[in-house]
């Protein structure tokens, strides 16, 4: 299953993207020098900013929704690159049967050349040798066939993929930009409202009777409680659609033996606990880990010079996680019981000192199409430093207790939005604290939201 990969792309997005900012002002200012702009704006030029607010956010709200029923439909089933993809697998086990067969083939060609009796004559010697070497042929060819099956099924899986997390990236730009309009529209209203309650202070009387017919801009204070998501509450309802998948806090993942401090140019190992804290055997939890990191500013990431990889008892090769490989899954996990995962960080010598954070969760599908899982994501922070220091005994990383505030965040689908650990730094601090926890934050807009919708498919799509 791929879709924490929607997730894990969203993290990074969110660190690498400049925050959105937007203004009222120009939308009355006029065209004269800023010296020589020394008047206030008209009542009346303050309300077609308002109307301007008003009608970007109506848009923003509207491509919003657009973007969130585009990936809604990209998760169906039934989407073109999906239908293709499947194709593609039924394609590859009619190939790999196939193979089978044309094996089998030279195995009993083979058994007859050799049940030749001494007393055979050449005609059927070479009948038996034709036969062998024609079925060898075959198999061949066979082989071929598979492999090119196999080759077009993680092509198609890679496209129906891809396909999805652009429209995730849409999606989590979409709610960036309605919740910058929605700022402005909440500006423009203000600004007016405080001209009107200076404008009736001076008494004039005038400027006051404009007051009272532009009483019906309180109107736009009922925009305002659109603003609070009266689409979101449509949002709601797609809600429904995922009513089988819930959060569950009591499957836990844990990470311990990670240091808080990592030297560029080494590697360390550590383990992450996955706990079905419930009552209920989960017939499939699927484990999810990702890795983020940034230079001592926080500005630029270095996700390309940490390396994540996992084994463990029932795959005990190194695998590499990235936005494509997952964690295999735990089948099944009973109530109460925990799985290790041996983890392993590997910090690239060129990495400059910095910032990391390492990210865990997991979800659990069950064979009667219920499914769930952890509502955030845990972050395990930890510090990069450059090769060749000596940072000496340091104590394990752990999961942050300051949680960022995303009172904000509303979930577009029927999962709560509960906060995720990870720590704010203050404003202009030099820490790049702030970007991680800014990750945190992005990774429960989107998992709470188009990724926890797309988290209720059923296993059987796991690819």
């Amino acid at each position: 299953m791929k879709i924490r990969r929607i997730l894990a792309t969203a993290v990074a997005a969110a660190v690498t993207t400049p925050a959105l900012l937007l203004s009222v002002t120009p939308a009355f200012a006029d065209d004269k020098p800023v010296a020589q702009t020394q008047e206030k704006p008209s009542i009346a030029e303050l309300e077609k900013a308002a109307a301007a607010a008003k009608a970007a956010y109506d848009d923003a709200v509207a491509a919003e929704s657009a973007a969130y029923a585009a990936l809604e439909a990209l998760l169906s089933d039934t989407s073109p690159l999906a239908v293709a993809a499947k194709a593609a697998q039924a394609a590859a086990a009619d190939a790999a049967t196939a193979k089978t067969n044309a094996d089998q083939a030279v195995v009993d060609a083979k058994a007859a050349v050799d049940a030749l009796p001494e007393t055979a004559t050449e005609e059927e010697k070479t009948a038996a040798a034709t036969t062998l070497t024609e079925a060898e042929a075959a198999a061949a060819a066979a082989a071929d066939a598979k492999a090119a099956a196999d080759a077009a099924v993680v092509e198609a899986l890679d496209a129906r993929d891809d396909e999805r997390v652009a429209a995730a990236r849409k999606l989590d730009q979409a709610q960036k930009a309605t919740k910058a309009a929605l700022a402005d529209k909440t500006a423009a209203d203000e600004a007016l409202a405080k001209a009107k309650e200076e404008g009736g202070e001076d008494g004039e009387d005038g400027e006051d009777g404009e007051d009272g017919e532009d009483g019906e801009d309180g109107e736009d204070g009922e925009d305002g409680e659109d603003g609070e998501d009266g689409e979101d509450g449509e949002d709601g309802e797609d809600g429904e659609d995922g009513e089988d998948c819930v959060p569950e806090a009591r499957l836990t993942t844990v990470v311990t033996g990670l240091p808080s401090t990592v030297v560029a140019g080494t590697k360390v190992d550590f383990k992450l606990r996955v706990t079905n804290g419930t009552d209920k055997t989960m017939d499939e939890v699927l484990p999810f880990a990702y890795v983020h990191a940034t230079d001592r500013s926080g500005l630029n990431t270095i996700d390309d010079l940490v390396h994540l990889q996992w084994s463990s008892a029932s795959s005990a090769k190194w695998k590499t996680v990235d936005n494509k490989h997952y964690m295999d899954a735990i089948s099944p996990l009973k109530a109460g019981a925990h799985a290790d995962i041996k983890m392993r960080l590997t910090v690239d010598a060129s990495a400059p000192a910095g910032n990391g954070v390492t990210f865990v969760a997991g979800d659990y599908f069950n064979d009667n199409g219920t499914c769930g899982g952890n509502p955030d994501l845990e972050g395990y922070e930890f510090l990069i430093a450059a090769a060749g220091s000596k940072p000496g005994k340091v104590d394990d990383a752990k999961p942050s207790t300051t949680k960022p505030n995303t009172s904000d965040l509303k979930p577009q689908s029927g999962a709560s939005a509960g906060p995720v650990n990870g720590s704010l730094a203050a404003t202009g601090s030099s820490s790049a604290t702030s970007q991680l926890a800014l990750a945190s934050g992005a990774a429960l807009a989107i998992g709470a939201g188009a990724v926890f919708v797309a988290r209720r498919r059923k296993a059987g799509s796991h690819a």
